[in-house]
């Protein structure tokens, strides 16, 4: 009946019916199911859970007692259906009309028995929870969505975006040098600016804040991050770093903060910074390395984490016993 991809097209709605009920489910480009949610039925209630239909694969049918109509609906005009993404990409709220039939939230979880919220829900089921009894929660998150997708369609709000990114960085590194693009035609965009200096050269992403990371708010972290390294090698290989974590948050559904280590995904001889590092350790505010904090966008503080080249060895020992083992002993600004 109806099918959106978020912006970032690591998730899909689709609404499906089968004149007996009709559901929303959230999947991953793989078709894994995170998030489902039941929207009404077009039949009378059973009294109970109708297993049939669940081994069947079909769309549940909601039992009597979590219904607001117990007799059914009409099935619905998928005309008069649209949807409306959560900034992050990670949920997604679903109106039938002006009304709000239905919010599937980013930390819906079927296997903890959260399936999303649906208009014509009573109380709390494996298929539904009451979208009423949430909505003091919900209304303030659907409504800050939808004020940013408007926002970020307005001509110029990209520009203006980047122009107060830039100018912070401006005051605490000096004027730039180059800039790339490292968007890969999709969002969120994402830019690179370098910033030469004497002993070493920073580069810095530009777009990551311009969106929640997805996630992040379960966790107590910054929502919102920018990437920076300090290399001494040549610039445009560093660079090849945020062409590969820049948009990993939202193309993965996940967060990045201060700790987390990533192994370079090709082979181990082609690292960007080389010298025998296989990968990154994420660190904020690291001993010898500028403070660029200071930066806010949409209400949240913005964190600069810094991507320091670790070893092998190194990122074993970080899964292993934790990442403060680690980060505890290293000094971020000798490795560049």
């Amino acid at each position: 009946m109806l099918t959106s991809a978020n912006p970032y097209g690591s998730r899909t709605l689709s609404v499906e019916c089968d004149q007996v009920s009709s559901v929303a489910y959230l999947r991953d480009p793989g078709g894994i199911v995170h998030g489902a949610v039941w929207l009404a039925n077009h039949v009378p209630a059973p009294t109970s859970v109708d297993l049939g239909r669940l081994n069947a694969g079909l769309p549940p049918i909601m039992p009597r007692s979590h219904t607001r109509y117990p007799q059914g609906t009409e099935p619905f005009d998928g005309t008069r259906l649209r949807v409306l993404w959560f900034e992050e990409g990670d949920g997604v709220a679903l109106y039938e009309g002006e009304e709000l039939l239905a919010v599937i939230p980013g930390w819906a979880d079927l296997d903890r028995g959260m399936p999303g919220y649906a208009r014509d829900a009573l109380g709390e089921s494996p298929f539904a929870w009451a979208l009423a009894e949430a909505l003091d929660g919900l209304t303030p998150r659907v409504r800050k969505a939808r004020a940013y997708w408007e926002w970020r369609e307005k001509e110029g709000s990209w520009t203006s975006f980047q122009q107060f990114v830039m100018g912070h960085l401006d005051s605490r590194l000096g004027p730039p040098g180059r800039y790339w693009d490292a968007s890969a035609g999709g969002l969120p965009r994402i830019g690179v600016t370098e910033r030469p200096g004497q002993d070493y050269t920073i580069l810095s992403t530009v777009g990551m804040s311009c969106q929640r990371m997805p996630t992040a708010e379960l966790y107590d972290t910054p929502t919102r991050v920018e990437l920076a390294v300090a290399t001494r090698q040549d610039p445009r290989m560093a660079a090849r770093l945020f062409l590969w974590l820049g948009q990993y948050p939202w193309r993965s559904v996940t967060w990045l903060g201060h700790g987390h280590t990533a192994r370079w995904y090709h082979q181990p001889g082609t690292f960007p910074l080389g010298n025998g590092h296989e990968g990154v350790i994420l660190l904020a505010e690291p001993a010898g390395l500028p403070d660029i904090s200071g930066f806010a966008f949409g209400g949240d503080a913005v964190q600069w984490l810094w991507l320091v080249p670790i070893t092998d060895t190194e990122l074993r020992l970080a899964a292993e016993r934790g990442h403060e083992v680690l980060s505890s002993r290293l000094a971020p600004h000798t490795r560049i």
